[in-house]
């Protein structure tokens, strides 16, 4: 049985060609600023390697060549570095990223989502949205979709996600290491969450490590949400415990959460690290600036953009089976963990 023959990619024609993916694409979009060398180099590699794009045939009925990208939260700045590295692969093929954010709640969501389809968008990127995969299984049916945060399988659009079950071992094992039993974790709550969704399997990976080193005892989910506020609160909320009843170390579950608490602890009174231990996730910018130094698991968010961004033009130049792609995380240790003081 003969092997099913490679569709060649926008990539291939520009590596055959000797040009850039950014100059194959002014080609296909016939955009000013090409020079009849390059529009001739480029030609003959399509015709070589028989590169037949759906985005070229889309192109002749009006693409927008435009990408959409939804997000939920805007004071997540992990979102931001996503959608730089978005951003970044779309412009060097002569996409346009336009963003939308819609308040929180299905109705809002769904709303928005239908708005960037009504306007013709030629993909659709979504940064950990909420609601049940069938939804987004429909959607992926009618437009190409590539889904940030949450984690496959779908058999109608792609998955980026962090693999969420070692990022949290990472954090469980690294404060175990430093010799802490009494280890809760900010959890994301509300709304309830499907089981994709990072927040539930974040959640699940720390439960697996607690259990791994004998701890399940001391298991400890704080509700809530993975904003700021939410971070002040469950930070105050553990403030609010007697001494012999806090946790030595926190899983703060996202960075923006765990700046949060970590704001509330200092105003209470209790110290990081010497009192407890504070481990973020995301890796976010703020997160390094030295009079912070928070200790957080990278989960590299402008690589994850990008290899969205890959799968989604490609999604768009005609691939239909689905991809699911898991970023390995790693832990980065600074200044907000120690040993658990003597209690």
């Amino acid at each position: 049985m003969m092997e099913p023959v490679k569709r060649a990619t926008i990539s291939d024609v520009a590596e055959h060609a000797g040009v850039s993916r950014a100059a194959v694409s002014k080609v296909l979009r016939d955009a000013y600023g090409v020079s009849p060398a390059m529009r001739t180099k480029v030609e003959e590699s399509i015709a070589l390697l028989n590169y037949r794009p759906l985005a070229l045939a889309r192109g002749m009925r009006g693409s927008s060549y435009t990408l959409g990208v939804f997000l939920v939260d805007l004071s997540n700045s992990f979102f931001s570095v996503l959608v730089e590295g978005i951003r970044d692969v779309a412009e060097e093929l002569g996409y346009q990223v336009l963003i939308g954010q819609a308040r929180q709640g299905l109705d809002a969501q769904k709303k928005l989502i239908e708005a960037m389809v009504d306007r013709r968008m030629d993909g659709l990127l979504l940064i950990a949205p909420f609601g049940p995969n069938e939804e987004l299984e429909k959607l992926g049916r009618t437009i190409p979709v590539v889904v940030l945060g949450r984690h496959g399988p779908a058999d109608y659009f792609d998955t980026v996600a962090s693999d969420d079950i070692a990022g949290s071992a990472l954090i469980v094992d690294h404060l175990v290491a430093l010799g802490h039993r009494r280890i809760s974790m900010l959890a994301n709550t509300v709304p309830e969450s499907e089981p994709g969704m990072p927040q539930t399997v974040r959640r699940y990976g720390y439960d697996l490590a607690m259990e791994k080193h004998g701890l399940a005892e001391w298991i400890d989910h704080i509700p809530g949400r993975w904003g700021y506020e939410s971070g002040l609160a469950a930070g105050r909320s553990i403030a609010e415990r007697p001494p012999s009843k806090r946790p030595t170390a926190l899983h703060g579950g996202a960075d923006v959460a765990a700046l949060g608490a970590f704001t509330s602890l200092f105003e209470a009174g209790i110290n990081v690290p010497s009192d407890m231990s504070l481990v973020g996730y995301d890796n976010v910018p703020s997160a390094g600036l030295p009079p912070i130094g928070l200790t957080t698991v990278d989960q590299s968010g402008v690589q994850m953009g990008r290899q969205a961004a890959e799968l989604l033009l490609s999604r768009i130049e005609g691939r239909r089976e689905s991809e699911h792609l898991l970023v390995q995380p790693r832990l980065i240790v600074r200044k907000t963990t120690a040993e658990p003081a003597a209690r």
